[in-house]
């Protein structure tokens, strides 16, 4: 039985489903949650996978993303295009990743079990888990920050509260608007993945007409959009050509989703069909995240013009308004723009990874509480302390980790494995994939061998103010292309290694 489901994939039934579980349910792999998702569970339509995208793309760090990019010297349609580029070229290995989690209801640290070994998956994700909460420590922060200046502009005697007191040169009360905004994240944390599902598709349109809105009340003010957008050049701050600034950029805007791109099961695993989740995240990410970002370019520039300065946060934006009513909606629309891009994009995955270390004791729940803990203890407000560092340190440091993971597991599921797998042996601590005492030491060599490159660049840019290197050295080059680079490496490393490999055999 466990075999013919195994090359099944969604034509399985649903009975086929619930006798594997069966089947593996005594196994110390395997938990409820980590279990293959059956055909009953597969509710998730195109909309509710275009809905998730939505929901995770309108965020403020999509929002001052093109600033970014700008503030290094690109002008604001070289911004947009670099973003789209770079979005599109994730989306290629969103969805073929996603394809697993489809045909066998499979999660992240499941699948990478077929490649790292049932005792391997846990190197990357992990790797994968600490970036998520470092990700959820940051949309915390901003969150916590937009219920700060919500309650500052409601009510007078907020800002002064405790005397104006100071913690970490920090306000006292900006740091219980943080905790507040966590307590209410752990709070959904606690209703599990479907919580999450209804969270992203009712917030979506909201969060559409929000930025909408946004961009009209600018151009209306500022003169029309061409006049905005001619006013975009005076955001530069560095001279740098395109050239110079278009590939770190290009590896920040891949860079970005390059954590989804690996756990993307988590959620396709529970799409109805292939169609659904190629076509749900084909309209859902590349034009969402390049009409938001483009949102941020437009509106940050009217504020030159409206203002007499550049307002790159929309927190701040929106402080200066006087309507109370206005301020209320913007600032739910930032809520929750914060909220469905943490419950999903970093939530989901960590929550996993963690409970993948120990399914018997780690639940989804449990492994939700650990990520929410450990974006505290990363200190987010030192990652976003400038936004040089969080484009040329944050974003392309860690996407070279991810770059390397995508390609071994690309290469594994896709070429070498044909996308075949036995879902039974994914739970089994003696099965094929349990290759050396749990471990497949010939993907752990092709990661490291894969990131070694891009070490040094990345130890030049943490070390170095705003991240970018004065006089970049060949190890400086390779590292702005960071994901591209151990992608690649990865992906031949380990098909030179594996090719030929007993595991394969046993699969064909």
């Amino acid at each position: 039985m466990a075999t013919e489901v195994a090359h099944k994939g969604v034509a399985a039934t649903h009975q086929d489903f619930e006798e594997l579980r069966e089947d593996v349910s005594a196994s110390p792999l395997w938990n409820r949650d980590l279990a293959p998702t059956s055909i009953n569970e597969r509710t998730w339509s195109t909309w509710n996978i275009a809905a998730l995208w939505i929901g995770m793309s309108v965020v403020i760090t999509t929002y001052t993303l093109a600033g970014g990019f700008i503030e290094a010297g690109m002008n604001w349609w070289q911004a947009m295009l670099t973003i789209l580029l770079g979005n599109t070229i994730v989306l290629i290995p969103m969805i073929l990743n996603a394809h697993a989690g489809t045909k066998y209801g499979v999660s992240f640290p499941v699948l990478c079990r077929a490649s790292f070994g049932t005792k391997g998956a846990n190197i990357p994700a992990i790797l994968r888990a600490i970036v998520a909460c470092g990700w959820f420590g940051i949309q915390t922060w901003i969150g916590g920050t937009a219920i700060d200046a919500l309650l500052t502009a409601i009510w007078d005697d907020w800002g002064n509260l405790f005397g104006g007191a100071m913690v970490a040169d920090v306000a006292l009360h900006t740091w219980i608007s943080f905790l507040l905004f966590w307590l209410i994240q752990v709070f959904i944390i606690l209703k599990g993945i479907e919580g999450i599902k209804h969270l992203e598709s009712w917030s979506a349109p909201l969060l559409l007409l929000g930025g909408l809105i946004l961009l009209v009340w600018a151009s209306s003010k500022a003169g029309g959009l061409g006049n905005v957008l001619s006013q975009s050049s005076a955001l530069q701050k560095q001279a740098n050509s395109f050239w110079t600034v278009f590939p770190g950029a290009l590896t920040a805007s891949v860079g970005y989703w390059a954590t989804l791109s690996l756990n993307i099961p988590d959620f396709t695993r529970y799409a109805r069909s292939q169609k659904s989740q190629m076509l749900g995240q084909a309209l859902g990410l590349p034009l969402t995240m390049t009409a938001f970002a483009f949102i941020g370019v437009a509106v940050t520039s009217a504020t030159m013009i409206i203002y007499g300065e550049a307002i790159a946060d929309p927190v701040q934006l929106i402080q200066r308004f006087n309507s109370a009513l206005v301020i209320l909606f913007a600032m739910i629309v930032i809520f929750v723009a914060q909220l469905t891009t943490n419950m999903a994009a970093n939530v989901v995955s960590p929550s996993n990874d963690f409970s993948n270390l120990n399914p018997k004791l780690i639940s989804y729940v449990t492994g939700g509480l650990i990520t929410a803990v450990t974006g505290i203890l990363m200190m987010p407000w030192q990652l976003m302390s400038s936004m040089g560092a969080y484009i040329f340190t944050w974003l392309i440091g860690y996407s070279g980790l991810m770059g390397a993971i995508g390609g071994i597991m690309i290469c594994d599921y896709w070429i070498l494995r044909r996308k075949q797998l036995n879902l039974a042996a994914l739970f089994d601590t003696d099965g094929i994939y349990s290759y050396s005492n749990g471990f497949n030491w010939r993907a752990i060599i092709a990661l490291v061998i894969a990131i070694a490159p891009v070490i040094p660049g990345f130890t030049r840019a943490a070390a170095t103010p705003g991240g970018q290197v004065a006089a970049p050295t060949f190890f400086d080059t390779i590292y702005t292309y960071a994901w591209f680079v151990t992608f690649a490496i990865g992906f031949v490393i380990y098909f030179v290694l594996m090719n030929g490999h007993e595991s394969l055999k046993e699969e064909e």
